[in-house]
């Protein structure tokens, strides 16, 4: 009997594909999901962080810029060429001189003989602007002067002389060691021509805050500064220059040397005093005149714009803005002695004052001539 062999093989069974599962895929897209978005967060994060450090180092900037135009002008205050006396300069006026003609019609636009006043190497005003210039900023492009902020008046030499030859034009101040005259025609002044003589340009500036810039809607700190104008007798007259945008207010005090100058204790601060009827009795007094030896100042500087989700709910406190009482709008004459605090600002808008970053910075300035009485 043949034994029949069977050729049939078994079927060939594919093998099992290898892949992911619904299940799987659903894992791997949530954690992927979680990274991209906490990558996310961190970029935002640094962005917003970034956008703060910048705004804080344009605030910095903004200040330290106002300073360094502020402090050498206030230290140099008083310097009178080779005289350091004041009194001995023909052609300076007092307060209470009627409108001399060498002071001209242009200068008066800020006050009667306001840069013949030479006794006042430093004058301000105390949270007041029209009582130093005329209403309207004297027409020339700001809008409004901040009505709380305080002013300062500089009066002093320029740093460079002026040749002998030179052409005629703004007051200046020809001085000897013991006396000196205000010209603006040094050609045909014998005082001037003297070898002896000094030629000094008479600096005269005017700072003050206002509510406008050359950036729509940011404050700024300005300055009025003595030039001339043209024609015949190079009348004097003031001329309007921005300094820095984003200054909100300016606060000064004057330090005051009770002693007049004489004695151990003289030309150290006996008391800071903010400008007005008080400190002008102290420095008029005929019997014992103080005299200012150092000028203090505050200037809050503000953001260039608003930042979204920012609300400054800072006090700050400074000059004569002090506790207890507190205002969200500097403009506020009722208010001018509270300390500030932005975010009781009654303007809730985006623009409003409250969502503005703002630094508060302080200076004291020693005045160098203020012994030459």
């Amino acid at each position: 009997m043949s034994q029949l062999r069977s050729n049939h093989r078994s079927p060939i069974v594919p093998g099992r594909a290898a892949g992911l599962t619904l299940v799987e895929l659903l894992v791997a897209m949530t954690i992927g999901l979680v990274l991209i978005i906490g990558a996310t967060q961190v970029y935002v994060d640094s962005h917003a962080a970034y956008a703060v450090n910048e705004t804080t180092a344009r605030l910095q900037e903004n200040a330290r810029y106002a300073l360094s135009v502020l402090e050498p002008d206030i230290r140099m205050s008083g310097y009178w060429g080779l005289t350091n006396v004041s009194d001995g300069i023909g052609g300076k006026a007092l307060p209470t001189d009627p409108q001399l003609a060498l002071g001209g019609a242009g200068a008066a636009t800020c006050g009667v003989n306001l840069p013949l006043l030479l006794g006042f190497p430093v004058q301000g005003t105390n949270a007041s602007y029209a009582a130093t210039c005329a209403a309207g900023n004297g027409g020339d492009v700001t809008s409004a002067a901040m009505p709380n902020a305080d002013t300062i008046t500089v009066r002093r030499a320029s740093g460079v002389t002026v040749p002998a030859t030179s052409a005629d034009g703004p007051l200046r101040i020809c001085s000897t060691r013991t006396s000196g005259v205000l010209v603006t025609v040094i050609s045909t002044s014998t005082f001037c021509q003297d070898v002896n003589a000094q030629i000094n340009n008479l600096i005269v500036n005017l700072y003050y805050v206002d509510q406008s810039s050359s950036q729509a809607g940011v404050p700024s700190l300005r300055r009025k500064a003595l030039n001339f104008g043209p024609g015949p007798g190079f009348a004097p007259l003031f001329q309007d220059d921005e300094i820095v945008p984003g200054v909100e207010d300016l606060q000064v005090q004057y330090g005051v040397d009770l002693s007049g100058g004489a004695g151990a204790a003289s030309g150290a601060a006996t008391e800071y005093l903010n400008a007005g009827a008080t400190l002008t009795n102290l420095l008029t007094n005929a019997a014992a005149p103080a005299q200012i030896v150092a000028v203090r100042i505050w200037l809050l500087v503000r953001s260039d714009a608003p930042e979204a989700g920012f609300t400054d709910d800072h006090t700050y406190e400074y000059g004569d803005r002090l506790l207890p009482g507190t205002t969200g709008d500097l403009t506020s004459v009722a208010d001018s002695t509270k300390a500030y605090q932005p975010s009781l600002s009654a303007d809730n808008s985006f623009t409003g004052v409250k969502h503005y970053r703002h630094l508060l910075v302080s200076k004291t300035i020693q005045i160098r001539n203020a012994l030459g009485r």
